[in-house]
């Protein structure tokens, strides 16, 4: 098979496959299935080739992914983690004013650590200030809870 052969319709189709992620065996089927043309996979690669056709890898679909939204609420909001992060006493996540998501543990020696999803976050002082009064209320509520038991 040849792109002479093809209509210009079948190579704007082929084109779009591609786009949309189909690989070579993936277009082969299609080929025979929608338009008749029964190829061999080497066949199905030359026709690609000829048509400049660009196949996505994998990799390179997933790099192609677009960014989670984040949405800005205006508030912050911190959980507690069920099954404590190894190596602190108390962890958890926290999502920012702007939308930011980050994990956070209080180690033995209380230390916070903050884990944002972007590489060198730093929340905005009012943000802080309110993550910190969360875990403090939390943290509390932790101890008048463990003494209660007592």
């Amino acid at each position: 098979m040849n792109a002479s052969k093809l209509s210009q319709e079948e190579i704007q189709q082929i084109h779009q496959w591609a786009s949309e992620g189909d690989q070579l065996a993936d277009i082969q089927k299609k080929l025979e299935s929608e338009f008749g043309h029964a190829a061999t996979y080497l066949d199905t690669r030359m026709l690609v080739l000829d048509l400049a056709v660009e196949i996505l890898s994998p990799e390179q679909e997933k790099k192609e992914e677009p960014q989670k939204q984040r949405v800005a609420t205006g508030e912050v909001s911190m959980t507690l983690d069920e099954l404590v992060r190894p190596g602190m006493m108390v962890s958890g996540r926290v999502t920012f004013s702007d939308g930011e998501p980050a994990l956070w543990g209080l180690d033995q020696m209380g230390r916070l650590d903050l884990d944002a999803e972007t590489p060198g976050y730093q929340p905005s002082e009012e943000d802080a200030a309110s993550f910190q009064d969360q875990l403090r209320a939390k943290l509390e509520e932790m101890r008048e809870q463990s003494m209660g038991g007592m």
